[in-house]
């Protein structure tokens, strides 16, 4: 029997079980986009933000301004169910020989072009020509839920940290800032899980761009130049170095 890839170990079940519904995808897609809090354009400062009763957006606890995570992504303005979205961005994910729309519209019960878009659009930014990353690539990782003593000092919540009991879902990803972007659901950021992906993906020429987390800390031994950004101390740019394209890119599209 082949011996099965890694990535083969994040279930269907899993995805199911941690993306439930339409609220805990927004969720998702909030803490991937503000990690740092939601800073009110109204109040001049980060806020305090509670999920809105009547449409899929946070509310300023101070103001009462309201923020659309979906804004500005693929998921702007689409009257598709972000449970459909994240199924089809799943199943990416897992295929590296592509998948069709077809199938997309039999998995979901979406019609053929609602289907055809949502591959489009994630085509778009995942890019299926298999080509190795070169040249200048980021990599970074999200997290969704948790033990959060168990996260990168950067990535915890700023309240009860280490007292969650939830699984983590992590998403890997790596962006050419002059070119394509590539993102996994992985079911954990330990190196015999994510340095194969860079190893059959990232060309050894390439210069990769991450933040201080230990993880990364082998790249060097394993031939690639490597440089790193200390944003756990909130700083986001040391002159060439940082990962703000792939985070920018994966929520706009």
């Amino acid at each position: 029997m082949a011996k099965k890839s890694p990535m083969e170990k994040y279930t269907l079940k899993q995805f199911l079980a941690e993306f439930a519904d339409d609220a805990t995808c927004l969720e998702w897609l909030k803490n991937y986009r503000f990690p740092n809090g939601i800073f009110c354009k109204i109040c001049g400062r980060v806020t305090k933000h509670h999920p809105a009763n009547t449409r899929p957006s946070y509310t300023c606890q101070e103001c009462g301004h309201h923020v659309h995570p979906t804004a500005g992504t693929v998921f702007h303005k689409s009257s598709t169910p972000l449970t459909i979205w994240f199924y089809t961005a799943f199943l990416m994910s897992q295929t590296r020989g592509g998948i069709s729309a077809k199938q997309i519209q039999r998995e979901t019960g979406v019609t053929y072009k609602t289907a055809w878009r949502m591959c489009n659009e994630f085509r778009k930014m995942l890019t299926e020509d298999y080509d190795p990353f070169g040249g200048k690539v980021e990599m970074d990782e999200s997290y969704f839920g948790g033990e959060e003593k168990n996260k990168h000092a950067n990535k915890r919540t700023a309240n009860n940290r280490g007292r969650s009991t939830q699984t983590k879902t992590v998403v890997f990803g790596m962006v050419e800032r002059d070119g394509k972007v590539e993102t996994h659901f992985v079911p954990n950021v330990k190196r015999n899980m994510i340095y194969p992906i860079v190893a059959s993906n990232v060309d050894k020429s390439a210069q990769i761009y991450t933040d201080e987390f230990h993880f990364y800390d082998a790249l060097h031994v394993t031939g690639y130049a490597h440089a790193t950004v200390p944003d756990i101390e909130r700083i986001y740019v040391m002159g060439d170095a940082h990962t703000n394209t792939y985070r920018r890119l994966l929520v706009s599209g």
